[in-house]
């Protein structure tokens, strides 16, 4: 097993925790001299935080446990396609390398919508790799929507029903 696909599995189980919490399930894990050293889930609605999400969370942490902003030689593994505030996160750290799983055609910035990650105009750019597990990092993200609309159509229903109930009852 190649270790972009041993990795991204890592980054899978971190989109799983924020599934469990109710999150969009996005994972990323950071990679230094061929170890872990940062995790990171999507946070956005258990702190209510707009830049809650993985990417900067395992960027923070990297950089909290390296003592240092600079992570020029470490490998970034998320599950989805970076969006605009996350590639310039990485970009402002000088990660060396992304690797993702599933592109954003909404606002994937690593080569989707646009490619930040690579734009020569900044004064750094990253080494990319895209579609490591791709279907298990898209599949997650289908299932979580699917799951998420159909719950939001049965309490609309149900609400429907208690407010006809209560007309009736009138």
């Amino acid at each position: 097993m190649s270790d972009d696909v041993f990795f991204m599995q890592k980054a899978l189980l971190e989109a799983e925790r924020a599934k469990v919490l109710g999150e969009v399930p996005i994972g990323a894990v950071i990679v230094y001299s061929g170890e872990v050293i940062a995790t990171g889930h999507n946070l956005r609605e258990t702190e209510q935080n707009a830049t809650a999400h993985a990417e900067m969370i395992a960027i923070e942490e990297a950089c909290k446990r390296l003592g240092t902003w600079r992570l020029e030689d470490a490998t970034m593994y998320v599950t989805l396609e970076p969006c605009p505030m996350c590639a310039g996160a990485i970009l402002q750290s000088r990660v060396n390398r992304v690797v993702f799983g599933a592109h954003d055609p909404k606002g994937g910035c690593a080569g989707t919508f646009m490619n930040l990650l690579q734009d020569e105009r900044f004064n750094h750019q990253c080494e990319l790799s895209s579609g490591v597990l791709k279907e298990e990092c898209g599949s997650i993200l289908t299932d979580f929507f699917r799951e998420l609309r159909k719950k939001k159509k049965a309490d609309k229903r149900s609400s429907d029903l208690e407010a006809e109930e209560g007309i009736n009852n009138s």
